[in-house]
C-alpha cells in the first residue's frame, strides 16, 4: 500500500526555545518579552505550569495535572488573558469530537461576552475609517450595543433611507495585542504539548496554526463582507434556497475595522419551544439551513465555518436566516474528490483501507504513517457506529473518529477537512433537537451534495 501523506521537512531557522525548553527572553523584542512574562506567569497562577528564571532565560514546565484539573485551569488561565486566548479556547470548544471530552465541555463555559468599549471610542473607529461624523453616516446610532465579544461589538443603527443596520466595529488598537499573542502561542505550543497524556492528544502545535489563520481573517471584515456577497449570489442560484437569507453589507460603507449590513431579526434556531409556538415547520427550517450549507460546501467549495446556534435563526416572517461569515471554509477539488471517495467506502463499501489512504494524502505527517494499521484502528471505532441504519449515522462523529486516529498518527489534515467535520456535528445535534424523526442525511436532496457532487460546478 502506498504512503500518501507527504513528511515534514525539518524546521528552518533558530527558535528562542532551546533544547531544555527555556525560553531566551533577550532573544524577543521587549514587549513580546513582557507579554511572555505576563502569560506565564498567568499559567503559573492557575496552576498549569511552572515558571522560573534564570538570568535571561525563562523556563516553563508544564505541571501533571489530572484531565479534568487542566481543563478548568486552562479556562481561568484564557479568561484572564484576554480576547485571543478567548477565542482559543472557543475554538478548541467548538470542534466537536477533535478535543477530549473533558476539554472542550469545559472550555464551552467560556462566554465570549464581555464589557463592551466605551461608545466614544467606538465612535472614533467608525469615524476614522469612513472619515465623516456618525451623525452625518447614520439618521440613528444606537450607543448601547445589542452585543459585545472580545473581537468586536455590533450596534444597532438606522441609514439615511431609513434601512436598519447592523454596525459590526472591531475593537480599538486589537490586531497590535493578537499579533502579539500569535506569535507567543507558537513559542508556547511546543511546551504546552508536554501536558502529559492531555497535551499528546490536543496537538497544541497544529492548533496555534490553524487558529492564527483563521483569526487573522476573521480580524479584517472586509474578508466577511465578501463572503456575505458571494453567500448570497450562490444561494440564489437555486431555487430551493429562496426561505434562505443572510444580511447584505452596505455599499462604501466596509473597512477593515467596520462592517455596517442589514439588520437581521428572528429566534435562534436552539429555542425549540419558542419556534413551536411560532408555527414553523422546525424539519423544514432544518432541512432549508443543512441543504443551503451542503450545496455551499460540495457544488460553490465554500461554506459558513462556525454554524453555532447564535448564528442561525428563523425570522418573524419565516426565513431562515444566517448570520457571522468571519470564518469561512474552502473546499478545492482535491479535497471535495476526498470526501466524495470517503464517505461511500466508509459507510456503504466499509473499506477502511481506501477510506484511510483518501484521507490521509490530504495531510502532512510528521514521519511516514502506517496506513494499515490506522484502517485498523478506524475499523475497530467505525464498524459498530455503522451497523446502524443510514438514517441513523451520525457522519459527524464518525469522521471526528477518523481525524481523532489521523492525529493520534500524527497526520494534519486541511483546516477545512476539520472544519467541515464541526459543522456536520453541529448540523445532527440540531436534527436532535428539532426533528429527532427526521432521517437528515439520508434525506435525498441532501445526501445527493455528500456523495455525488463530482459532476456539480463550482462558482464564487
Amino acid at each position: 500500500m502506498r504512503q500518501h501523506a507527504g513528511v515534514l521537512p525539518p524546521p528552518l531557522g533558530s527558535s528562542p526555545v532551546d533544547r531544555s525548553g527555556s525560553i531566551d527572553l533577550r532573544r524577543l523584542s521587549p514587549l513580546d518579552a513582557a507579554r511572555l512574562v505576563e502569560i506565564a506567569v498567568v499559567l503559573a497562577r492557575h496552576g498549569v505550569v511552572a515558571v522560573a528564571r534564570r538570568g535571561p532565560l525563562l523556563v516553563i514546565r508544564p505541571r501533571q495535572l489530572a484531565p479534568r484539573t487542566t481543563a478548568v485551569a486552562l479556562r481561568r488561565a484564557f479568561v484572564d488573558l484576554g480576547p485571543t486566548f478567548v477565542k482559543l479556547g472557543q475554538l478548541i470548544a467548538s470542534s466537536p469530537g477533535l478535543f477530549p471530552v473533558v476539554l472542550s465541555d469545559e472550555l464551552r463555559r467560556l462566554l465570549d461576552n464581555v464589557p463592551p468599549e466605551p461608545v466614544g471610542r467606538i465612535r472614533a473607529v467608525i469615524e476614522h475609517d469612513f472619515g465623516v461624523p456618525v451623525d452625518a453616516l447614520f439618521a440613528h446610532f444606537d450607543d448601547e450595543p445589542v452585543a459585545a465579544a472580545s473581537v468586536a461589538q455590533v450596534h444597532r443603527a438606522v441609514l439615511t433611507d431609513g434601512t436598519e443596520v447592523a454596525v459590526k466595529v472591531r475593537r480599538p488598537r486589537l490586531r497590535r495585542t493578537v499579533e502579539r499573542d500569535l506569535r507567543l502561542l507558537k513559542l508556547l505550543a511546543g511546551i504546552l504539548g508536554r501536558l502529559g497524556p492531555l497535551g499528546a492528544v490536543i496537538n497544541p502545535g497544529a492548533i496555534v496554526e490553524d487558529f492564527a489563520s483563521t483569526l487573522r481573517s476573521e480580524l479584517d471584515f472586509r474578508n466577511e463582507a465578501g463572503a456575505l456577497v458571494r453567500f448570497e449570489r450562490n444561494l440564489r442560484s437555486t431555487p430551493t434556497n429562496d426561505r434562505v437569507v443572510v444580511p447584505r453589507p452596505i455599499a462604501g460603507l466596509v473597512s477593515r475595522r467596520v462592517l455596517v449590513m442589514t439588520f437581521l431579526r428572528g429566534t435562534p434556531i436552539d429555542e425549540i419551544d419558542t419556534l413551536r409556538e411560532q408555527g414553523h415547520d422546525l424539519e423544514e427550517v432544518l432541512r432549508c439551513f443543512v441543504r443551503a450549507w451542503m450545496e455551499g460546501a460540495l457544488v460553490h467549495g465554500e461554506f459558513h465555518g462556525d454554524v453555532h446556534a447564535g448564528n442561525l435563526f428563523v425570522t418573524g416572517s419565516g426565513e431562515v436566516a444566517i448570520l457571522d461569515f468571519g470564518i469561512m471554509g474552502q473546499l478545492d477539488e482535491r479535497i471535495r474528490r476526498v470526501l466524495r471517495a470517503t464517505l461511500p467506502a466508509l459507510l456503504v463499501e466499509r473499506d477502511f483501507d481506501r477510506a484511510v489512504a483518501a484521507i490521509f494524502e490530504l495531510g502532512i505527517a510528521a514521519r511516514t504513517p502506517d496506513l494499515g494499521a490506522a484502517a485498523r484502528d478506524v475499523e475497530a471505532l467505525v464498524a459498530p457506529m455503522l451497523e446502524r441504519n443510514l438514517a441513523d449515522i451520525s457522519y459527524g462523529e464518525v469522521l471526528g473518529q477518523v481525524l481523532r486516529i489521523a492525529t493520534r498518527y500524527q497526520v494534519r489534515l486541511p483546516r477545512e477537512f476539520v472544519l467541515v467535520v464541526k459543522q456536520l456535528a453541529y448540523f445532527e445535534r440540531y436534527s436532535k433537537l428539532l426533528a429527532p424523526d427526521y432521517p437528515l442525511l439520508a434525506d435525498p436532496s441532501i445526501l445527493i451534495h455528500l456523495l455525488d457532487s463530482g459532476d456539480q460546478g463550482h462558482s464564487g
